[in-house]
């Protein structure tokens, strides 16, 4: 043997051995079969909305140790989870966290979006065809049809022949529906007219006793009341002034500061009104006192049997947008939500069994700060008039083909044309837009700005991938757009909805069985969290999953 084949032998020895290294390390020794039979007894879902992960580090030194860090320093801590498309808002954020797959896939593209053949916007679970139990409003009037995929919780139901319970509870319904899948027991949410918690005969002929039970009680009530701040007011050092120019009062009030005296009866009627509750942290402590109610009455985690209870905080996304993400009445509501999770923990510990569930927090997309506050720190910032923008447009249209009827939607960064129109003129489609293209791209704070065909079909270029991942051909735009950075509709309080770090850097925390002690610096996408937690379970990821598994989280 010549000592160069000697040599390329032992190269190809130590390339092995480095590669079955570096699989061990990544890997670890997961195996699918350790996982049979030793399920969790229930997995909670918990999804916080409008949380970006720098809350978890900017309060860190506010937080129990019983609460966040409890799940951080005793569990998983994806530190680099990403939103993988741009449109980053509600409806798609809590989908994709269930489905483990794109809105483009999905078809939850937006909290609501136009529809061609109805030509009229459409909110994502609204659904005539059933009815509210619980109250005599109409806000029950929902069902997850549009959803397209199957959820993790979908799976479970199947995999455990439906005798594994689903039960979601928000505020909001688009996040109880669409993190709940369609096979739930049930969704609920908070009907702010009746100040009760509802569900639609999607689901139920009618509230079961226990929950009308919660509602009777007026539970709600208790919470109509002044709120201040958890903690002396002057210990908020990790955010801005309390009085400042960048935040929304609360109807009623001079000046957007503690104590908040927001409106607790109808002034015409003298009934008490709960419009405003839900933007503050109690609206947070009443879904946690009907979660933990659920899991009471509906025996959830109490067998072998694998049960999900999903979890959305939604009056951090109302706070947000009313007070910005550096207001003090931020920094109290994560203070306050640490509580809520210790409430969560402590329950299960002692209901279900300290190492008995496996528990996963995310969140629906992030957040920016407010404009006033970036504007007067020297980041450059910019206000999109939307009037000014859809006249430019119209007038554009007008002055090229006589109509500005050829435009009949613009909705989540997307422009929907009337082809039966242009049809009628005489025009041809692809030269309509073309030179509408043009005409948009030079308006000041548009950023991308692209054809649907065009992102159907580029592939090497990353901005047009998360359009893509976000865009359903048979749902989205002729003409889909984005905006600058730090462009914004709103000069007070904060948004999202962009492909920028802010609103796409979330938390993903993993904890209890199945669950390393464990973080990672590495980036990982929030389709992720839907296949990871399908392998805990050993059944199989949502049907259109594309995710992967985080194989450092799991515990074998």
């Amino acid at each position: 043997m010549s000592n160069k084949t000697f040599f390329n032998i032992l190269l190809a020895g130590f390339v092995l051995l480095f590669i079955g290294f570096l699989v061990r390390v990544f890997y670890g020794n997961f195996k699918p079969e350790n996982n049979l039979g030793s399920s969790p007894k229930l997995v909670v879902g918990i999804v916080v909305d409008q949380m970006k992960y720098q809350y978890l580090t900017k309060f860190w030194d506010h937080y129990s140790e019983k609460g966040f860090k409890r799940l951080i320093n005793d569990g998983f801590n994806a530190k680099s989870n990403h939103y993988g498309y741009s449109q980053t808002s509600t409806a798609p954020g809590h989908t994709t966290i269930a489905t483990g797959a794109y809105p483009r896939v999905h078809g939850i593209i937006g909290n609501s979006w136009f529809d061609r053949k109805s030509k009229k916007s459409v909110y994502c679970v609204d659904d005539e065809q059933y009815e509210t139990i619980g109250s005599s409003t109409n806000s029950g009037k929902k069902s997850p049809s549009k959803l397209l995929t199957t959820t993790i919780s979908d799976e479970n139901r199947i995999a455990t022949n439906f005798k594994g319970k689903t039960i979601g509870v928000a505020i909001k319904d688009r996040g109880s529906i669409l993190s709940s899948g369609h096979t739930a027991n049930a969704a609920y949410w908070f009907d702010s007219k009746a100040g009760s918690f509802i569900s639609s005969t999607y689901y139920l002929d009618k509230l079961p006793d226990w929950a009308k039970k919660f509602n009777d009680s007026r539970i709600v009530d208790s919470y109509l009341k002044p709120w201040d701040t958890y903690y002396d007011i002057s210990t908020y050092i990790e955010s801005g002034s309390d009085d400042n120019n960048y935040e929304s009062n609360f109807i009623g009030e001079d000046k957007p500061v503690f104590p908040h005296n927001f409106r607790i009866k109808n002034k015409k009627t003298g009934e008490p009104f709960y419009g405003d509750l839900t933007s503050t942290p109690y609206g947070n402590s009443l879904v946690t006192d009907f979660s933990l109610k659920a899991v009471e009455y509906e025996n959830l985690g109490k067998d072998d049997i694998t049960d999900f209870l999903l979890i959305d905080y939604s009056s951090t996304d109302y706070v947000g947008h009313q007070f910005g993400a550096n207001s003090k009445e931020v920094q109290d509501t994560y203070i306050r939500l640490d509580k809520e999770i210790e409430r969560l923990l402590d329950y299960f510990d002692k209901h279900v069994g300290k190492d008995q569930y496996t528990l996963f927090l995310s969140a629906d997309h992030g957040v920016t700060n407010a404009p006033g506050f970036l504007k007067d720190n020297k980041i450059p910032v910019n206000y999109f008039n939307s009037n000014k923008w859809r006249q430019y447009i119209d007038d554009f249209l007008f002055q090229s083909y006589g109509t500005s009827k050829i435009l009949i939607s613009d909705s989540n960064h997307q422009i929907f044309l009337d082809d039966e129109l242009i049809s009628k003129l005489n025009l041809d489609f692809n030269l309509v837009r073309e030179k509408l293209i043009e005409k948009m791209q030079i308006y000041p704070g548009i950023d991308e700005i692209y054809s649907s065909e065009q992102i159907l079909n580029i592939n090497n270029d990353h901005f047009i991938t998360l359009i893509r991942n976000g865009f359903n051909k048979n749902l989205s735009g002729d003409i889909v757009y984005t905006l600058m950075p730090n462009w914004t509709y709103y000069r007070k309080g904060s948004t999202h909805g962009t492909r920028f770090n802010h609103d796409t850097h979330v938390p993903l925390l993993l904890y209890g069985k199945g669950v390393k002690k464990a973080s990672i610096n590495r980036r990982t996408d929030i389709i992720d969290i839907a296949p990871t937690i399908a392998s805990i379970l050993g059944i199989n990821s949502p049907n259109a999953s594309t995710g992967k598994v985080i194989y450092e989280a799991i515990d074998d």
